[in-house]
């Protein structure tokens, strides 16, 4: 029965799509992790045994006087490093958390673009910020934290009311919609810039933000009308990522409409990926899980 069939149980994000009947071993997720783990490891390795090469690491690491120098690839490569065990941790899970989801919705190059372009923004709002006020942040910046936090925007603005649960301390479970984690993240980011207290980079963050809310609105759903003549609604349109108004699907057998309605859509899934999908063709298998819930 339709129950039965393991690629109709559980949903790929939200509430309107499913996952695909073939999984891939490996994603972009897992193999940036990967390349943090390892650059990481690269560091400690030649920091312990090879000291006398460590300062080469001063010309991966973000920062004013190597921008200044036209050392333009450390916009990139500070994204690989990071000052210490916690710091990678942190940085990793919150990139697992999201990533995987936002990868199997975007597919791999939106992915990859999403992530490398947060953390490009996130580095230039720091260097900007290190320009203002060189005392207060004129060090090296290092870590995929504005990456994380794109991701952690792009999530919210696609899946605003998704239901998050959060361990301060990793022990206390704190229940929170990812619009809200949105909101106080940036909070926190813009109160660090103008309270400075610590040494975390909060202008990548906000950089980072910043490019996770302009991917989505303004290259995936191409909604430009803010940037342009007076501020007004967005247009609706039909998009993937917008809910739309469809008209309600026939009445059909478990067993018919599987054939002749899911079956076709899985087929799909499988060929191009889950983001090829129409809006109706994303109701039709939200209706399907609806008929296996009141089964």
């Amino acid at each position: 029965m339709l129950e039965d069939r393991d690629y109709m149980r559980q949903p790929e994000y939200g509430d309107s799509a499913w996952r695909p009947r073939f999984q891939p071993r490996w994603s972009w997720t897992v193999v940036l992790l990967a390349a943090y783990a390892a650059m990481f490891l690269a560091e400690l390795l030649v920091t312990r045994f090879f000291p006398e090469q460590a300062g080469v690491f001063n010309y991966l690491a973000l920062s004013v006087p190597g921008i200044a120098h036209g050392f333009v690839w450390q916009l990139v490569t500070y994204q690989f490093m990071h000052a210490g065990f916690w710091h990678l941790f942190l940085n990793c899970w919150a990139i697992y958390t999201f990533g995987r989801e936002l990868e199997a919705l975007l597919g791999g190059k939106k992915f990859l673009a999403l992530m490398f372009s947060s953390g490009i923004v996130g580095g230039v709002f720091q260097i900007l910020v290190a320009l203002i006020w060189p005392q207060l942040f004129g060090g090296a910046v290092v870590g995929a934290s504005a990456c994380a936090f794109g991701l952690v925007a792009a999530f919210a603005l696609i899946f605003p009311g998704r239901e998050l649960t959060m361990l301060i301390f990793f022990v206390i479970p704190v229940h929170l919609r990812a619009q809200t984690l949105l909101i106080i993240s940036a909070v926190l980011a813009v109160a660090g810039i103008v309270f400075p207290m610590d040494n975390v980079a909060n202008a990548a963050h906000l950089g980072g933000m910043a490019m996770g809310w302009f991917f989505v609105r303004k290259i995936l759903q191409g909604d430009w009308s803010r940037l342009t003549g007076a501020l007004r609604p967005a247009k609706k349109e039909k998009s993937s990522l917008r809910r739309t108004q469809l008209e309600p699907l026939p009445e059909k057998e478990p067993a018919d409409f599987v054939a002749s309605e899911v079956d076709p859509i899985l087929d799909k899934i499988s060929a191009h990926g889950i983001q090829s999908l129409t809006p109706r063709e994303r109701e039709i298998l939200e209706t399907a899980r609806n008929r296996i819930t009141r089964a």
